[in-house]
């Protein structure tokens, strides 16, 4: 596993993965290109051999407070073996760089998946948003880390 950053030549792998993986409601390849190259976003491939099966999409302000992963996608048969987990890390280490003190997502709520790995990390839930997700009436759920506090347990596991 070899993790990058993104450059507008991946994007038409990553808008492969994009549609696999968000069939009803994927970015449009503008969209997509706009977040890419935006110096407000850090956007990390996931590479295995020539191939990219993964990609995932930080959105934070040099020196803001707050910060957003903005999408994380793996090829199906590259889940389950902590690849989402390390493209997490990695944004939110990012997030940390950047000065963000607090980092925030939305999850489809019918994701446990991806749920339970937010929570394994310490993300909270801070509410719902109803129907979020269209054309299939699914809600997010709006979720929060603490930065400092993920930093400092990050710190005493490392320390172990």
């Amino acid at each position: 596993m070899t993790l990058r950053p993104a450059v507008l030549d991946d994007l038409a792998a990553i808008m492969q993965l994009e549609r696999r993986n968000f069939a009803t409601d994927a970015w449009s390849e503008e969209t997509m290109g706009t977040e890419i190259a935006s110096a407000h976003n850090h956007y990390l491939v996931d590479v295995e051999g020539d191939r990219i099966v993964g990609y995932g999409g930080l959105r934070s302000l040099q020196g803001g407070s707050d910060a957003d992963i903005q999408t994380i996608a793996l090829d199906a048969e590259f889940r389950g073996r902590g690849r989402g987990r390390m493209l997490l890390r990695a944004l939110i280490a990012e997030a940390i760089a950047r000065g963000a003190r607090e980092l925030f997502l939305e999850v489809r709520a019918d994701n446990p998946v991806a749920d339970g790995l937010y929570r394994s990390e310490g993300f909270t839930e801070l509410g719902r948003r109803p129907r979020y997700y269209q054309p299939d009436d699914v809600d997010a759920v709006v979720m929060r880390l603490d930065l400092p506090a993920w930093a400092a347990q990050s710190e005493q596991e490392a320390d172990k």
